[in-house]
């Protein structure tokens, strides 16, 4: 199965573009013992591949995520499975780690208080990295902490949404003219959380759905921590009023990371 699946992705990968020609040759991995992470920021990029990325959706959302971190010193962790290294797509091939992670786990500390989150199934990996980021932070002393989903990088199979939602029919539609002449399955194109959030279309849709698919931030945070949740372009929906005293946690969803101001994690 997984041998199929591998010609399947390849197959895809050679039809779109010559993408496998750009790819990085397979590297070094970082032990997560030997990761060591300075600043106040990190980004992080959940298993950008065609293996299960295979219509290279996110790929410029994740390259953008990557070049703007490097143009701003903040270090970027590539977390990588192992199914087969040659179809990971991101163009830059020197992050400061690249550390397995065959779930999107992460076994490695977190000093920084600002996460940004690229690559990943939204449903699967990338919700292990987000919610093992919650845990790493929740074992630290209490401090404001941001995490920032790249809507233009993340890939989602629209699991999450549900047959009852007026939005559904139309994520359908369109998942079904993404995928048109194509076999179903998990290596099969998935769509952008941006190309979801345009389909939900309005604002109170989109921001259900959003509440829908954040980490479970309620298991990692005390009762007193304020939660907040910033939608691109909209002002910030609190989640928990928290008791004032305890620092805040804001989820900020972005279109792409050249949208980021120079700070955006003020104003918590």
């Amino acid at each position: 199965m997984t041998a199929l699946r591998f010609a399947a992705a390849l197959v895809v990968a050679l039809a779109s573009f010559d993408t496998l020609a750009l790819a990085c040759s397979p590297q070094p991995l970082t032990a997560p013992a030997d990761v060591r992470l300075r600043g106040d920021t990190v980004l992080i990029v959940t298993h950008a591949t065609a293996f299960h990325d295979a219509r290279f959706a996110t790929k410029p959302g994740v390259d953008q995520a990557v070049r703007y971190a490097k143009s701003h010193r903040i270090p970027v962790v590539y977390l990588q499975d192992d199914e087969s290294p040659e179809l990971y797509f991101a163009e830059d091939c020197a992050p400061d780690y690249r550390v397995r992670a065959p779930d999107g786990e992460v076994r490695f500390d977190i000093p920084a208080t600002h996460v940004l989150v690229a690559g990943g199934h939204l449903e699967l990996c990338l919700a292990t990295t987000m919610n093992d980021v919650l845990d790493r932070w929740s074992r630290q002393p209490a401090k404001r902490r941001t995490m920032t989903l790249l809507m233009d990088g993340i890939y989602s199979n629209g699991k999450l949404v549900d047959e009852r939602d007026p939005y559904f029919a139309d994520l359908q539609r369109f998942m079904n003219v993404v995928t048109y002449g194509r076999p179903g399955g998990e290596t099969w194109p998935k769509l952008t959380l941006l190309e979801t959030m345009g389909v939900i279309g309005r604002l109170q849709r989109e921001r259900e759905y959003v509440r829908r698919i954040l980490p479970h931030w309620e298991r990692a945070t005390g009762e007193g921590v304020r939660v907040k949740v910033k939608l691109a372009g909209t002002e910030k929906e609190i989640l928990r009023k928290g008791d004032g005293a305890a620092p805040s946690l804001v989820f900020q969803l972005v279109d792409t990371a050249s949208a980021l101001d120079p700070s955006p994690f003020n104003d918590h």
